[in-house]
């Protein structure tokens, strides 16, 4: 063969090579299921709807998502969730809106006028007030319970994990949380979390 053969060879190789290149990275890309890691962390009424409203949201999308319960986290995995409560102390940012009453009296902002931090943390019965008026709130505007969309991620093939060091740590028992957790340690989930587009911590 002779070199200008092999210069022509050679030339049409590194015209199409890094097209071809790019066009089965492009395709690669667009094959891959997006995935994404929730590590949840903490176990009142307000803070377990993020971490379920994300989840099946993307699995809804046709995402891999994987749920990792730890610390107050495991709050969200017990059978009963009925007695979740919202912690309005060191929470400025918390609207308190009242869910009844004239337009006038639901649009004041409590927080603002009347309630304080300081108050918050010495008017006895505050936080089961608050939990009371959030629970109206979500069923005011017809939002889904925690266990409906708990069930709603299970039944969308969500991964529900469990911290088990935490388990033995808070002295929770397998029977006090739902079935079909996997029971691992942060070594376990952190390669899972490693490898998914998107991880979020709450």
């Amino acid at each position: 063969m002779s070199a200008e053969i092999e210069a022509l060879i050679q030339q049409k190789l590194d015209e199409l090579l890094p097209q071809k290149l790019e066009q089965l990275l492009t395709e690669r890309e667009a094959a891959k299921t997006p995935s994404m890691a929730i590590i949840a962390t903490r176990g009142t009424l307000d803070w377990a709807y993020p971490p379920f409203i994300l989840a099946s949201t993307a699995a809804a999308l046709g995402w891999e998502v994987s749920l990792f319960f730890t610390f107050y986290g495991l709050n969200l995995v017990k059978k009963d969730v009925s007695d979740l409560k919202v912690s309005p102390i060191g929470n400025p940012g918390m609207p308190m809106k009242m869910p009844f009453g004239p337009d006038w009296f639901r649009e004041i902002d409590w927080n603002k006028f009347l309630m304080p931090n300081l108050i918050q943390t010495n008017l006895p019965g505050f936080e089961a007030l608050a939990t009371a008026l959030m629970k109206q709130t979500i069923a005011n505007n017809g939002v889904a319970s925690i266990e409906e969309l708990r069930t709603l991620c299970r039944e969308a093939d969500v991964k529900f994990y469990a911290c088990q060091m935490t388990v033995e740590l808070f002295g929770f028992s397998h029977a006090d949380l739902i079935d079909g957790l996997e029971y691992v340690g942060a070594a376990t989930f952190l390669p899972i979390a490693q490898k998914c587009d998107v991880t979020l911590f709450m």
